[in-house]
């Protein structure tokens, strides 16, 4: 069983991210189920989307992430990432986009709401838990497509370059095809190429140094879940 929690904020795409990650597992003949907390994301409020995949055959009998049995997270603002935490098992992984969104009430608040703060109190969680943290710099990559609604899709395919999701590029890429309107899907294509390269079969150590930058702009880490 493979629990994988997407959390975001509305509009960021994390409902589409998980209906991608679902039609990729039906592909591979795996029941999954699916469920999402939406109730806010109009106003800019926390999305939480839950997808649970049954790997090794096995029937999923409801959709719902328990408590600290989370495989993955992915977060699409890193403050949600850090409100999901207890979501995650020991063992887990967060892979979170670096970039914050701000809130109504930081413009209300004393302190600054920064990125490099809720990462550092991303890392000392994990840590102490034992989990694994992947920042992810999604800019290079979004301001070369010309298109930020592709952020959901490079933060999948680095999911996937770190092994927190076991898919290859091509089941990503039949998964983004059958999912996404047609005048997003070469974008969306690009997105995965930009971050795993264009070879299905390349994995995360191995991966060109273009793809590994990000277009020549840089991820936060490198892509691979090596302590």
């Amino acid at each position: 069983m493979i629990n994988i929690l997407l959390v975001g904020v509305g509009g960021q795409g994390t409902v589409l991210a998980a209906k991608v990650l679902a039609q990729a597992a039906q592909s591979k003949g795996w029941q999954v189920r699916t469920a999402e907390t939406i109730g806010m994301a109009q106003r800019g409020g926390s999305v939480v989307s839950h997808v649970r995949m049954g790997s090794a055959g096995e029937p999923v009998h409801a959709p719902l992430v328990a408590p600290e049995t989370a495989d993955a997270i992915i977060a699409f603002e890193p403050g949600e990432a850090l409100r999901s935490l207890l979501s995650l098992k020991k063992t887990g992984t967060v892979v979170t986009a670096k970039a914050v969104v701000q809130p109504v009430t930081a413009a209300l608040a004393a302190k600054p709401y920064r990125a490099d703060d809720v990462t550092a109190a991303l890392q000392r969680a994990l840590d102490e838990s034992g989990g694994t943290l992947r920042v992810v710099d999604a800019e290079p990559v979004l301001e070369k497509l010309g298109n930020r609604r592709a952020l959901n899709t490079v933060l999948l395919a680095s999911a996937v370059a770190c092994g927190a999701v076991p898919l290859t590029a091509d089941e990503l890429k039949d998964a983004l095809r059958a999912c996404v309107k047609p005048r997003f899907v070469d974008m969306n294509l690009a997105a995965v190429d930009a971050v795993l390269g264009r070879s299905a079969s390349a994995s995360p150590s191995a991966l060109p140094e273009f793809n590994r930058k990000a277009l020549d702009g840089g991820f936060a880490e490198p892509l691979s879940c090596a302590p």
